[in-house]
C-alpha cells in the first residue's frame, strides 16, 4: 500500500481541525511518503519562519528511524552520543521531538509519516494522530 495523496490531505485537513478545536497555536503539517518525500503540506496562518523546517525534520526523523519522534526523544534521552551522531549523519535534518508520527498500513508496513510543528511537541502528535485516524490509517504503536 502507498500513501495517496488523497489520504494525505485528509491528514493534513484533520490534524489542522484538530489543532483549532484544541485553541492550539497555529501550525505546520507535512505527509511524507516512506520516501521522505512530501505528499501534502500546510503552514496555518500566524505560524512561524522555521515551522515547515520544524514538521518536515520531524516526519523525516521518524520516516528515517521508523519510529514517532515521541519514542525516539525518549531513546535520545539514553543514548544520546548515537543520537548526536544520527543528526549529524543526516545534517541536522532530524527533530527529537514529539510530533513526528508514522503512518503505518494494516499490515504495519511504514507507509509515511506526518509531522507537525507550532504548539507543544504533545499536543502537535495528538494532532496528528487525529489527522492519521481521520484517514483511516493505522497510527504508530511503541515495541
Amino acid at each position: 500500500m502507498t500513501l495517496t495523496l488523497l489520504q494525505a490531505q485528509t491528514i493534513v485537513t484533520a490534524t489542522l481541525a484538530e489543532a483549532r478545536s484544541r485553541g492550539a497555536k497555529a501550525l505546520a503539517v507535512i505527509v511524507l511518503d516512506a520516501g521522505a518525500h512530501p505528499v501534502a503540506f500546510a503552514r496555518e496562518d500566524g505560524a512561524s519562519l522555521y515551522r515547515f523546517d520544524i514538521a518536515r525534520a520531524k516526519a523525516e526523523g521518524a520516516v528515517g528511524m521508523d519510529a514517532d519522534t515521541a519514542i525516539l526523544a525518549e531513546r535520545a534521552k539514553g543514548n544520546p552520543v548515537f543520537f548526536h551522531s544520527v543528526s549529524a549523519a543526516v545534517g541536522g535534518g532530524i527533530a527529537f521531538s514529539p510530533g513526528g508520527v508514522v503512518i503505518r498500513d494494516a499490515k504495519g508496513a511504514l507507509i509515511g509519516a506526518v509531522g507537525v510543528s507550532g504548539d507543544t511537541g504533545e499536543c502537535d502528535a495528538d494532532c496528528a494522530l487525529a489527522g492519521i485516524r481521520a484517514a483511516g490509517l493505522v497510527k504508530e504503536t511503541e515495541a
